[in-house]
């Protein structure tokens, strides 16, 4: 996965200094709005596995690989289909610099709120 992301990062700077259209939209495109909430949801998954990969678990330890394809399950999108659109919408700098800006703020809207969520539950405990 890792690769891949480097791999469209490559080719995000190539489609982007080229002036001329160069990556063609895909005939299965996801919408954008759906686009952002599986970003959003491939961030926590990776949030969640490099949290798994410092704790104590004995249990099975899963790839980020397969914390990749849960949120593409979860969607029911074909992995090629997310890479497509992932480039498409990538080689329009101002629509991807948009639509990540909507990423990273709602991130931060769950970051915020799991942290109001751990200080009610901290008042809760020292109340008693």
């Amino acid at each position: 996965m890792k690769r891949n992301i480097i791999i469209s990062i490559a080719l995000i700077l190539v489609l982007a200094a080229c002036s001329k259209e160069v990556y063609e939209k895909p005939k299965k495109l996801i919408r954008e709005k759906k686009m952002i909430a599986m970003l959003v949801d491939i961030h926590l998954a990776q949030a969640t596995y490099n949290n798994q990969l410092y704790s104590n678990t004995q249990g099975k330890r899963l790839t980020e690989t397969d914390f990749y394809y849960s949120v593409l399950h979860k969607y029911n999108i074909p992995d090629s289909v997310f890479e497509r659109s992932f480039v498409y919408y990538a080689s329009k700098p101002k629509v991807f610099e948009k639509m990540y800006r909507k990423v990273t703020n709602r991130l931060t809207e769950i970051e915020d709120e799991q942290t109001n969520l751990r200080n009610e539950l901290l008042k809760i405990e020292d109340s008693n």
